[in-house]
């Protein structure tokens, strides 16, 4: 439970400015709404439901839901009766009833310093409904799911909230992966459009994303599942061949060297629909319990999960979360630095933020592109207030120390956020100090795409910092530590992190497979939510996030099941049998290190090893692509034949001390491991 005083010692606390603005101005306060929103979810959500419009109210209990397995099936229900749109409360509600029509939505910061554009909540509006009646031209209906894959740039939220308009369920693959790998998600949610872009600059590298795009809709066809329309938006590219009516984005973005192929039978253009799109479009309004959107996330058996999030509760708690936890004024600029395509990026860009009314910096670059002061000259071009980044990126900038950052001023900050992965006390200590100047209090947040929005968190004024604690739940949120047997643990301890109870934003089922939902989460330990994260909790009651349990790595902040790289390195032909373990990265967190077990006459050389590079980062994207590589004649395994992963982790990371292992079939497997283990990166 939540201590009465917050410790006075060993910890950092907000100025006293920051106070004096604050939602929640004192631990005092928090501790007592806390206590009220377990209490009390009703009453505490149902209060901050009143800021929001329903075309017919809630009936019943506003929070109902079963967590126990053994009483029946798993189900969490918001606001049973209610009716709403999401588009509505996020756009209609700040132009008509808020009068923010003229308030920037989003400034869009390009790839290239200079190529930028400003939005309002008024033209946003507009362009959603225009879209949004482009989706209904093409036979898009309420329930039906429509798969987005595009780069970060306005249009990717005007898809999404069209969608949303109409009642449509956005399944978003990130524009990193693989065609296999948003293949396999339009198949898996049954997609009827792709909605996709020509292509992007990752700082120096076109990334052809049609190409893609159409490397994806062909698998689908071959595996039975025809995708009949895909709408593609030109980014870089002038109007295809063939194409009339159409626009070509700005000369200076214009890539002669983007060849985009163009099948009449199955594209559409984005530009062309839309000037033939009315910009009125009436919402439609959607059960609390309907599936908002589908969104991917890495599973320990290698397929990933179809993470559903619904309507109302997801609202809420998303607007909340962003409310509270950056303690957001209307006045502020904000900055989330993720990409739509992961859950942050829809929590905290585009949902949290615009039902807050919020103005947002939507960021198409990399952090050291063109030059590693590229983050800090965006903050003091827009005079951004509120920053959310993750540790990667931050051990990534310390690298080039202080001079990059202090080049520029950074004196409209006022809060620092953090997320994707636990944060180590040195690279809090460095933003704290040198981004921050000291000033800045740290919002170091846990939480998952199944969770919806931040579940631990510091609030800014309120809670006294440590660096790389997670320190206390969020309102609604009750975290319990168990060991291995399921037994609550008190005081100080280390376990499973697990929640007793549901808040309104967590999501309800696995697309298409509540089994494997209510496998996942909930039959390890009967009536709780199992985060598969481990958990300490310190003599003052803070909570540290310590990292995954299962068999998951979570790499520059994105989490990747070892099964799915171990299912890529087996397909190809010269790999018998592979095992991935995480070993620590000091810019990435974990990477990936591969074993591999070659077929009977193979040899291993450098090419061979990068064919398996090549192969995983096209089964799956970049982000997955090894980092190290090891030949492995054999692996260590129990008796019964199980792989010891928890030896191959010493091996990779060249510790000795193996523990127990009397249950290793052949010893002189791991000794061969370690004298050929890898020292060097790719």
């Amino acid at each position: 439970m939540i201590p009465d005083q917050a410790p006075k010692e060993d910890v950092f606390h907000c100025n006293e400015d920051l106070k004096k603005e604050s939602h929640i101005p004192s631990f005092e306060r928090y501790k007592e709404l806390y206590i009220n929103s377990i209490e009390n979810p009703d009453e505490f959500w149902g209060a901050i439901a009143k800021d929001f419009f329903w075309k017919t109210k809630h009936t019943g209990r506003f929070l109902d839901y079963n967590f126990d397995v053994t009483k029946g099936e798993i189900f969490i229900k918001c606001m049973e009766g209610a009716t709403t749109n999401i588009c509505y409360n996020l756009l209609d509600r700040n132009v008509h009833e808020k009068k923010l029509g003229d308030k920037i939505a989003f400034f869009w910061e390009g790839n290239e310093p200079g190529d930028d554009l400003t939005v309002t909540y008024r033209e946003l509006l507009q362009k959603v409904c225009q879209f949004a009646n482009v989706l209904k031209s093409q036979g898009v209906k309420k329930g039906d799911r429509v798969s987005i894959y595009m780069p970060m740039v306005v249009e990717l939220v005007v898809a999404m909230l069209a969608c949303v308009r109409i009642g449509a369920v956005h399944s978003i693959v990130f524009a990193g992966f693989s065609a296999e790998s948003l293949c396999e998600r339009i198949i898996d949610s049954q997609c009827s459009l792709l909605i996709t872009a020509d292509g992007f600059y990752r700082g120096d590298k076109l990334i052809n994303l049609k190409l893609l795009a159409d490397e994806a809709l062909q698998k689908c066809r071959d595996k039975g599942f025809p995708v009949k329309k895909s709408i593609m938006l030109k980014h870089l590219s002038k109007e295809p061949e063939g194409v009339v009516g159409s626009q070509s984005p700005p000369a200076k973005r214009v890539c002669p060297d983007l060849e985009v192929p163009w099948n009449p039978d199955v594209d559409l253009c984005w530009h062309s629909l839309m000037k033939e799109a009315s910009d009125q479009c009436e919402p439609e309004w959607c059960e609390s319990e309907d599936p908002l959107f589908i969104l991917y996330t890495s599973g320990s058996t290698g397929k990933p999960k179809g993470v559903l999030h619904t309507v109302s509760g997801y609202l809420l708690y998303a607007a909340t979360t962003f409310k509270l936890v950056f303690d957001h004024q209307n006045d502020d600029v904000y900055w989330c630095t993720a990409d739509i395509g992961w859950i942050t990026g829809h929590s905290y860009i585009t949902y949290g933020p615009l039902a807050n009314g919020a103005t947002s910096v939507l960021f198409e670059g990399l952090p050291t592109y063109p030059d590693v002061s590229r983050m800090w000259e965006i903050v003091d071009k827009y005079r951004v207030t509120k920053f959310y980044t993750a540790p990667t990126a931050i051990r990534l900038l310390m690298k080039y120390g202080s001079e990059p950052v202090q080049k520029y001023k950074r004196k409209s900050l006022k809060v620092l956020g953090t997320v994707g992965e636990p944060i180590n006390p040195e690279a809090w200590q460095w933003y704290y100090s040198v981004v921050g100047d000291g000033r800045c209090p740290i919002v170091d947040t846990f939480w998952q795409t199944e969770t919806g929005g931040h579940v631990m968190t510091p609030l800014p004024a309120a809670t006294p910092m440590k660096p790389g604690s997670a320190t206390f739940p969020f309102f609604g949120v009750v975290p319990a530590i168990l060991n291995e047997s399921g037994e609550e643990l008190e005081g100080p301890s280390e376990g499973y992190l697990v929640f007793k109870q549901p808040w309104p934003g967590v999501m309800r089922t696995v697309y298409g497979n509540h089994e494997r939902f209510e496998t996942t989460y909930f039959k390890k330990f009967p009536g709780y939510y199992v985060t598969g994260d481990g958990c300490r909790r310190d003599k003052d009651g803070y909570y540290w996030i310590t990292g995954r349990i299962d068999d998951m790595l979570n790499v520059s902040g994105h989490l990747l099941s070892t099964a799915e790289v171990e299912s890529a390195l087996v397909e190809h032909k010269a790999v018998a049998e592979a095992a991935v373990v995480s070993r620590p990265h000091p810019v990435k967190g974990e990477s990936l290190y591969c074993f591999v077990t070659l077929t009977d006459g193979v040899a291993y050389n450098q090419a061979l090893e990068a064919e398996l590079r090549k192969q995983v980062r096209e089964k799956i994207g970049a982000i997955a692509t090894p980092d190290y590589i090891q030949n492995a004649p054999g692996l260590p395994k129990t008796r019964s034949g199980k792989i010891m992963r928890r030896v191959l982790r010493k091996i990779a990371c060249d510790e000795k001390d193996l523990g127990d292992v009397s249950t290793l079939a052949d010893s002189s497997v791991v000794e061969e491991l370690f004298r050929n283990r890898c020292r060097t990166t790719a």
